[in-house]
């Protein structure tokens, strides 16, 4: 059996869900780095590319969710604030 290196181990046990946007962005930007460093096998690049994927849909996902809830926040603020100016007039 191949002994798995360190990197790959740390990719492996970062697998499950990121605890934050923050979290997976500097989770991506160390993948990323140590990707570029050239320094990894190229089972432990796989294993760090298919981590970067699920980081990166993660990271999407959530801005997308935040940019919705701020339509809708905004959608709302304007609706207040247009009531006001208009009254004022």
């Amino acid at each position: 059996m191949k002994k798995k290196s360190p990197d790959h181990e740390a990719v492996a046990a970062d697998s499950a869900r990121p605890a934050s946007f923050e979290a997976a962005s500097a989770e991506l930007e160390n993948i990323v780095a140590a990707m570029e460093a050239g320094q990894m096998s190229l089972e432990d690049s796989l294993s760090a590319y298919k981590r970067g994927v699920e980081l990166l849909q993660y990271c999407q996902a959530t801005l997308k969710d935040t940019q919705q809830q701020i339509k809708i926040l905004e959608a709302d603020m304007l609706k207040n604030f247009s009531t006001v100016e208009h009254d004022e007039h």
